[in-house]
């Protein structure tokens, strides 16, 4: 459909729908990929302001405890830029992007009362700013956000096509986060497997009750000050060499 779209484009448009092709395609490996959440974030960033044309690109993710966005990844290599920072929903540009789950254009960010970092964007050289909600089936997830360093009216088309970004890139860190919910899981149960297993023998080999077994393999994880399944793993290993 969108192939279609380009094809019977004007051509002034097909451009604008190429690049977001482009983009598009980019952050879609990355959701088919092994690679870790931060990986994928920075490849966003990277990809965004490519595409975009930005001098800075910056990707705020929330955090549902604390109700705050922090931002997780730039391409900027200014440490200044890379300082850790949090805005709370509503607050500034981006908390306010998030809590109405709408885009915000603004020409110059020295004269928007919301932009909070004013200071920051002198030392940067940051003019425009395109901030864009990231959200799957309406929940956020985060914010994009775009820079020019020269005065720029952000067109409909350039919403368009960072929206369009900031939607499959949503989708992508929802599906980082849930795999990596998934493998904490799996680890989780393999670990409880494993110290089943090691107090299985222990109460076979040292005549000690399911408690007992339990709590040598705990005191013998604090006093080496490794974890469980690694005791537990050291006990299995010691049982299979000596049988």
């Amino acid at each position: 459909m969108e192939l279609i779209s380009i094809l019977m484009a004007p051509a002034g448009s097909k451009g604008s729908l190429i690049k977001k092709l482009e983009a598009l395609s980019k952050i879609s490996k990355a959701i088919s990929s092994d690679l870790y959440l931060e990986d994928i974030l920075r490849l966003i960033v990277v990809v965004t302001a490519e595409v975009m044309k930005s001098k800075i690109c910056s990707l705020w993710l929330l955090d549902e405890r604390d109700k705050a966005l922090k931002i997780r990844a730039t391409q900027a290599i200014s440490q200044e830029y890379l300082k850790e920072r949090s805005l709370k929903l509503g607050e500034g540009v981006v908390g306010y992007v998030a809590q109405e789950n709408k885009p915000m254009m603004i020409y110059n960010v020295l004269k928007e009362p919301r932009y909070k970092e004013k200071e920051l964007a002198r030392r940067e050289g940051l003019v425009s700013m395109l901030s864009v909600p990231m959200s799957v089936k309406d929940k956020i997830i985060g914010v994009i956000n775009c820079y020019t360093s020269f005065p720029h009216k952000f067109t409909k088309s350039e919403e368009e096509v960072l929206t369009t970004v900031a939607n499959q890139a949503a989708i992508a860190i929802e599906n980082a986060g849930l795999i990596m919910k998934a493998k904490i899981i799996e680890d989780e149960l393999i670990s409880r497997k494993l110290v089943e297993r090691a107090k299985g023998i222990l109460m076979k080999e040292q005549n000690l009750s399911e408690e007992e077994a339990f709590r040598r393999l705990q005191k013998k994880s604090m006093d080496l000050r490794k974890s469980m399944r690694e005791i537990a793993e050291a006990v299995i290993l010691a049982n299979q060499i000596q049988s």
